[in-house]
């Protein structure tokens, strides 16, 4: 699904609005080694492909926070806006929860619903969209969270 522009009043009616999965994107073992540079985290098990190989993982993981970060890649596609948007501001998660770790070389893809509208004023949108990063060929979802973005309208 598209991104899709409604009139201010009615994106509370966007609440329940399940969105068709976001496109695949892999997760490449040099993708992770930048992850690692940029951020300093250089365990082992994300970037020591020999080491990891003899943990339970069987070989290098991406870091959780490198999944994470996708989200802003996996839904710009996506979602229900109210007219004139200005911008969208990330405001933080209320919940995130790592469940699965994501090996190098898979691919990933976001599973979004709108779980709830919060109008601040005329102009300001709380939006919490609940998110689920499926892992292609595993059961188990790499992560979950509640995303919430402020919207500010002109």
């Amino acid at each position: 699904m598209a991104v899709k522009i409604v009139p201010k009043d009615e994106l509370v009616n966007a609440v329940g609005t399940r969105f068709e999965p976001s496109e695949w994107i892999e997760i490449p073992q040099e993708r992770i080694n930048t992850f690692a540079d940029c951020t300093e985290d250089h365990q082992f098990i994300h970037i020591d492909q020999e080491k990891a190989a003899q943990t339970p993982f069987g070989g290098t993981i991406a870091h959780g926070f490198l999944t994470l970060s996708l989200l802003s890649k996996m839904v710009e596609n996506t979602g229900i806006f109210p007219e004139n948007v200005v911008m969208g501001i990330n405001y933080g998660f209320d919940k995130v929860r790592f469940l699965m770790p994501v090996r190098a070389g898979k691919r990933v893809r976001a599973n979004v619903t709108i779980s709830s509208v919060d109008r601040k004023d005329d102009n300001r949108f709380l939006v919490k969209q609940s998110i689920s990063v499926e892992i292609e060929g595993e059961d188990t979802p790499a992560l979950i969270a509640d995303w919430l973005t402020m919207i500010v309208t002109g």
